[in-house]
């Protein structure tokens, strides 16, 4: 509970300027030196390369800071943040990723993976919490496509939001998961948690390493599996990465609506990965059984990245027809960035909205 914990179990006893005052001591308490840069609106993320080279990311360019830390420092303020989330790191487990009290996203690694000093990064994700609209307007896609893209989630089409990293992938899914219509219940499935969506009946799933005996681990592949038996509406899956996407595909493709991102360098190139990435499952699993249940599986497929600009923004919105051939799983665009004007493409939304429309009307009924 930090140097504070006294007065936090008097909490209810403080004024409003008491309560907000013991906020702020107790993120000094837990960040350190690093608390002024968590509480600048304008910084991303924050990443430490050594304690010497502190950097900063805003709108997506990295700074130096002219902060600098002991390795002490940079250990002792490791162990703080990770004494919330339960998370270990030793020489067994040289990896970490964790969620923050905040709702920040921590990594660290530490040497013989890093070369001498613990390499640190905080993701802060500001713009959690948007709306499709309000994405609209900060210029991350038209509000033609924000409409289409309500209408695609209302509808029950199954979404896979592809970009790279920093593109605002996270960003895209949460707000697509607050466009659930009411009633709906959504389960999401995480690493770290990190999608907060805005919707009434939602139930957040996380990973979970494994012990000191190397038991007790919790991977995606099972948080999926258990993820059916909860009474989905919809399914989302904060990213996938290995083989946790066959499981997914074969949920969508029995009858589950679902959301995912993935890390690719265009649209077409999401749907390529998708087909590679179930072959880590098995010897047993081929492009030719993959093809056609990622064919049958997703129907839109949304690309995201960071412009020259130093923006994010959708670049492209397509739609997979349903058609296989030679392995190769078709598609056709609906809307693609094209010198800063949206171009709308050759995919028909009425026909994908019927297919959905078809989709909906077959779970009503069950």
């Amino acid at each position: 509970m930090g140097i504070n914990g006294e007065l936090w179990k008097n909490c209810h006893r403080l004024s409003v300027s008491e309560l907000s005052t013991l906020v702020i001591e107790e993120r000094k308490s837990e960040f350190g030196k690093l608390a002024e840069l968590m509480e600048d609106p304008t910084i991303e993320e924050v990443w430490i390369n050594s304690p010497h080279r502190i950097f900063v990311a805003r709108s997506g360019v990295s700074e130096l800071t002219n902060l600098v830390m002991s390795a002490a420092e940079v250990r002792e303020l490791v162990e703080r943040l990770l004494m919330w989330g339960g998370r270990r790191l030793d020489l067994s487990h040289p990896f970490v990723d964790a969620r923050l009290p905040d709702g920040s996203r921590l990594h660290v690694a530490i040497p013989e993976v890093t070369a001498t000093h613990w390499a640190v990064n905080i993701r802060k994700h500001l713009v959690r919490g948007k709306s499709l609209s309000e994405l609209a307007a900060m210029g991350v896609m038209s509000h033609e496509i924000s409409q289409f893209l309500e209408m695609a989630v209302s509808s029950g089409l199954n979404i896979l939001v592809s970009g790279s990293t920093q593109a605002g992938k996270t960003t895209l899914l949460n707000a697509l998961v607050g466009a659930v219509p009411s009633g709906n219940r959504v389960v999401t499935i995480e690493e770290v948690f990190e999608l907060k969506p805005k919707v009434s009946d939602c139930v957040a799933l996380q990973t979970r390493p494994p012990n000191l005996q190397g038991e007790g681990e919790i991977p995606l592949r099972r948080l999926i599996k258990e993820a059916l038996r909860m009474r989905p509406s919809q399914l989302v899956v904060g990213e996938i990465r290995e083989a946790e996407s066959l499981d997914l595909l074969i949920a969508l493709n029995s009858g589950i609506p679902g959301m995912a991102t993935i890390h690719a360098n265009s649209a077409r190139d999401a749907i390529s990965k998708l087909q590679t990435l179930p072959l880590l499952a098995g010897e047993n699993i081929s492009h030719d059984f993959i093809a056609p249940i990622v064919a049958a599986s997703i129907d839109l497929v949304i690309h995201t990245t960071i412009t020259p600009s130093r923006t994010r923004q959708v670049v492209e919105v397509l739609t997979i027809t349903g058609r296989v051939e030679n392995r190769h799983v078709e598609s056709e665009p609906i809307f693609t960035l094209v010198n800063g004007n949206y171009k709308q493409g050759l995919g028909n939304p009425a026909r994908i909205f019927e297919r959905g429309s078809a989709f909906s009307n077959e779970m009503s009924s069950v």
